[in-house]
């Protein structure tokens, strides 16, 4: 899906030639300073369509300070940067659906609208997930009848709403927590993790909720969202396993999200053969939530890692068709969940908390123009 706007710069570019990511190392004001990006390029998105990926795309969330930001919104705006959104939290259940059948879209709709209005994909997050629920969802004493019946009526109320804006839904989601109490659907192990849901009606809110959204969206991509799926291990392989028992149930899945909340220099090293199992099963995959997060404070040493390690992910969803695109769980350090959630972590995102693009960004650039980092 090619905008016009994509099309008269991509014959700009042509007239001066190749744009160069200049994969070298980076420079700082002092040594004393760390290194910033060095790339002189158009955008991300702009590389990631010219590699034949359908986008490079942010999280963004609006139930936090970000749109009163103005430098915040002007790059998140920028179409030649990121041509997909996320809503980070403004789709999920506690501000879409605070009372049982009461229905309020209004952050969604403002992310929306702005996806619409610069020509990016949008990505509906999400349906079912154990946490940021409201009140009324973790306090009922639920059989499965009333259960399955609350998970159809919100999943058909939101994908409805969004019915022809959304390219994809995270329908069953998850994101790494503080390692005691996690949030997706399959425990590290491959067993399935106990929630309100599956301590309700097991494995079958999974299918309710794909069925739901489908009906509600024939023509949205309807995703598995999970961590520590990235990588070949017990769990991507359970999640292949009930990626299999859906589909040969009938029940609609068209992709799964590679969340991929990684750690500076503990980049799996199993990607492209983990990404080539699932192209297998006939599905696309998506990079959803990218950081890659380091102790703090940072060091040089840190950054050239990062940008290396960027480079690895971008460069194994290059190297696997169905991987159709990258998104980064917020561009700027500004605004990252990191901080918050692991301690004494952070300086996760491409972009640091003043807007300077990090080496971080490098990587993602060289990475979509097919070229190499050195060590």
């Amino acid at each position: 899906l090619l905008t016009m706007q994509f099309i008269l710069t991509c014959l700009a570019f042509a007239a001066i030639g190749r744009v160069s990511a200049l994969p070298g190392s980076t420079t700082a004001p002092s040594s004393a300073a760390l290194p910033t990006a060095t790339s002189i390029v158009p955008g991300l998105n702009f590389l990631a369509h010219t590699a034949g990926k359908l986008y490079f795309g942010t999280a963004t969330d609006n139930t936090q300070p970000e749109f009163d930001d103005t430098t915040y919104i002007r790059i998140l705006e920028n179409w030649w940067h990121f041509g997909q959104l996320t809503p980070a939290n403004a789709m999920k259940w506690m501000y879409t659906e605070p009372e049982p059948g009461v229905f309020t879209f209004d952050l969604g709709d403002q992310i929306a609208d702005l996806a619409h209005e610069y020509g990016m994909f949008l990505r509906g997050h999400n349906g079912v997930w154990h946490e940021e629920l409201p009140d009324w969802v973790t306090s009922t004493e639920w059989n499965a009848t009333g259960l399955a019946e609350a998970v159809h009526r919100h999943v058909s109320g939101i994908v409805g709403h969004y019915a022809g804006q959304v390219y994809a839904w995270d329908v069953v989601n998850g994101r790494p927590g503080n390692h005691i109490r996690t949030a997706e659907p399959l425990n590290d192990d491959g067993t399935m993790r106990e929630d309100v849901f599956y301590d309700t009606l097991g494995e079958s809110y999974i299918e309710i909720a794909l069925k739901a959204a489908h009906a509600a969206d024939p023509h949205a991509k309807l995703y598995i969202n999970d961590y520590n799926i990235e990588n070949v291990g017990n769990k991507s392989t359970a999640m292949q396993n009930l990626v299999k028992r859906l589909r040969s149930d009938g029940v609609p899945i068209h992709g799964i999200g590679m969340e991929s909340h990684f750690i500076v220099g503990e980049v799996p090293t199993t990607l492209v053969e983990n990404f080539l199992a699932y192209q297998e099963l006939g599905l696309e995959f998506a990079i959803t939530e990218l950081d890659i997060r380091m102790e703090l404070p940072a060091t040089r040493e840190s950054y050239e890692q990062q940008k290396q390690d960027y480079h690895t992910v971008v460069d194994a969803c290059l190297q696997v068709l169905a991987c159709v695109g990258v998104t980064v769980w917020d561009f700027t350090d500004k605004y990252s969940w990191v901080p918050g959630t692991f301690n004494g972590e952070g300086d996760a995102c491409p972009w640091d908390s003043d807007y300077q693009r990090k080496p971080a960004f490098d990587g993602i650039a060289v990475a979509f123009e097919h070229g190499n980092i050195g060590a």
